[in-house]
């Protein structure tokens, strides 16, 4: 396992990610396998753990903070919040009034006193930066969480954050959570540069996108993977942009090949291999899948397979946009963009 520093905090992360999005309903994984993945996790070397709110409805909060309970100082645990928790409307959102009241919500479900890392899962149109980051600095004093990231911002959102820490003397967020495999790379052209600008530390989250490049979805086999049966639109090769990922996959497999590595090792090698990535989050479901992606904890890609890889997908290209969460609301409602 590589070791990272976590932007500028100083605090050492593996470069690995253990994601747990697939623990509880979501994923139909159960306690004991949730414990079995954190235990082979961390002998594996991971010291991060990623979890949020909204996952299964606190039910990976739970299953998470049970699987490190006696063991919590070694772990850097890191949660989210932003999501709607159930139909109430000020359940959600990044308000000082719901962030107060969700972070206790989360230690709660946690079993712990703070958590390292505390990330707003969306940027929130409704919401101004000084709001947030002013109930975030307050939480932060107090001790309930340590530091505090955002996911899924748009750059300039990014940006308008940092300039709003410290017009208002207020604390700012320390890491960028954004979408990045080698199929979505979008990030490269602006929120990557801004990372590296303000020297924020970045978690890449479905740096396998979506399970389109573990190795299962192939050319002329059926796509059973467990995301495809709750979200066959993502996976239906008549829509021209999933027609356009198989074709990249297929290539890029070639490309795997030939270096001889698994399509798990080149995905999350391109990763990490980027300078202003910090670490790649992955979200096994099953022990075999964690080993599967651990075996890629040390792999180092060399310049020509990455330029193999450019050569199947341009830097900055995205080939389903659609699905990165950072769309900009006005180009959501069209209200928003008419006069």
């Amino acid at each position: 396992m590589q070791y990272r520093t976590l932007g500028r905090t100083g605090v050492q992360v593996s470069s690995l990610v253990l994601g747990a999005m697939n623990f509880g309903a979501l994923g139909r994984t159960t306690q004991d396998e949730a414990t079995a993945i954190v235990d082979a996790a961390l002998e594996g070397g991971i010291n991060l753990i990623d979890t949020a709110d909204v996952y299964s409805g606190g039910e990976s909060e739970e299953m998470v903070g049970r699987a490190i309970a006696g063991r919590r100082d070694d772990i850097v645990l890191a949660t989210k919040a932003n999501m709607p928790m159930g139909d109430e409307r000020n359940h959600q959102g990044s308000s000082r009034r719901w962030l107060v009241t969700a972070l206790d919500d989360s230690l709660r479900r946690l079993g712990v006193d703070h958590v390292d890392l505390y990330q707003i899962h969306r940027w929130d149109p409704k919401t101004s930066d000084e709001e947030t980051l002013s109930a975030l600095t307050d939480l932060q004093r107090v001790g309930k969480i340590r530091y505090f990231g955002s996911s899924t911002f748009p750059a300039y959102r990014v940006v308008q954050a940092q300039w709003t820490a410290q017009d208002n003397h207020l604390s700012r967020y320390v890491t960028e959570q954004p979408s990045y495999s080698m199929l979505q790379r979008g990030v490269e052209t602006h929120v990557l540069p801004v990372t590296e600008q303000y020297g924020l530390g970045v978690l890449a989250w479905s740096p396998l996108a979506s399970g389109w490049l573990s190795g299962a979805v192939r050319a002329g086999r059926e796509i059973t993977t467990s995301r495809s049966t709750f979200m066959p639109q993502r996976f239906d090769t008549t829509i021209l942009s999933n027609r356009a990922r198989l074709d990249a996959v297929e290539l890029l497999a070639k490309v795997a090949d030939q270096a001889g590595l698994t399509m798990i090792q080149l995905a999350l090698g391109f990763v990490t291999a980027h300078p202003a990535v910090t670490s790649a989050i992955i979200g096994p479901r099953t022990l075999g899948h964690l080993r599967s992606q651990l075996a890629a904890a040390d792999t180092v890609l060399p310049g020509d397979v990455l330029d193999a890889i450019d050569a199947v997908v341009a830097p900055g290209v995205d080939l389903a946009a659609h699905e990165k969460n950072d769309t900009p609301p006005a180009l959501l409602d069209p209200s928003l963009r008419r006069r």
